[in-house]
């Protein structure tokens, strides 16, 4: 009876250590199926920036064989907060909101709904997605989902990477940025949506959220004090169809920052 009770007591220690040493597996949160696009234009030397903003520029520090026999590469990268495809932090135009690293991750992964503005853009570069726009998708698609990202479908990402057809001016300087041609997304659309549907984000495929003659950037202004950053300089938003698309935006995480460079991709569910 004894050996019993010391058999028993020790396989129920052991069966409590398997226990501790070997917890239920965490269950996989998976993507939805579907195909991944990449929406985010390439850094390189042909990479657009406003006209008064400093451009992107690599600088080789090593790419060969070490003296040890292995292959090493190494670069260093300097330009803008605001160029090529990125965001822009709520700090951008309004003062002591949410820099870079302060948007929560959550902000950042949200379904889209996609408005195309394609047409008007096409007929008139400057032109402004108004309220009429966003009542006109409502009307087909249905009411824009709180939580979701409303982007802004131009067609202008097609004209990158000539500066003259995307910007309206390959010009630099602070003389350039009275000749920017490019459509945006007006200020009362802007309101409108703030005060009636709760997104996340904004997004479009020109280089600012305001038009490009833009003089106050009222939009942008409208937007971020409710601390509601913007994609800028997205690319083949032509894939994308009007809703049910997936799309994660991480920007690099900036402490203090007003804008980082973005890796935007849409998971178009099958």
């Amino acid at each position: 009876m004894l050996r019993t009770c010391v058999v028993t007591t020790v396989c129920l220690s052991a069966l409590a250590a398997c226990s501790r040493a070997a917890p239920p597996p965490t269950p996989v949160v998976a993507l939805p199926a579907g195909e991944f696009v990449d929406l985010s234009h390439t850094y390189d030397a042909n990479t657009i920036f406003w006209p008064t903003a400093e451009t992107f520029t690599l600088t080789k520090v090593a790419d060969g064989e070490t003296p040890a026999g292995y292959y090493y590469a190494s670069n260093n990268f300097a330009g803008s907060e605001h160029g090529g495809t990125h965001i822009d932090a709520p700090v951008h135009f309004a003062r002591g909101h949410q820099t870079v690293d302060q948007i929560p991750p959550d902000t950042l992964i949200a379904p889209a709904v996609v408005i195309d503005v394609t047409e008007a853009s096409a007929k008139n570069a400057d032109y402004q997605a108004g309220v009429e726009d966003l009542a006109r998708f409502e009307q087909q698609y249905g009411r824009i989902p709180d939580g979701s990202m409303v982007v802004i479908k131009t067609g202008f990402a097609n004209r990158w990477p000539n500066a003259q057809a995307y910007l309206g001016t390959a010009e630099r300087g602070d003389a350039a940025v009275a000749r920017l041609h490019f459509p945006g997304l007006h200020p009362d659309a802007a309101k409108w949506i703030v005060e009636n549907r709760r997104v996340k984000m904004l997004g479009i495929d020109t280089a600012s959220i305001d038009y490009g003659q833009s003089k106050l950037y009222e939009t942008h202004r409208m937007l971020y004090s409710h601390d509601v950053p913007a994609l800028e300089n997205l690319a083949s938003l032509d894939r994308l169809p009007p809703t049910g698309t997936l799309l994660i935006a991480l920007p690099m995480k900036i402490g203090g920052g007003s804008g980082a460079p973005v890796r935007v991709v849409a998971v178009i569910p099958k």
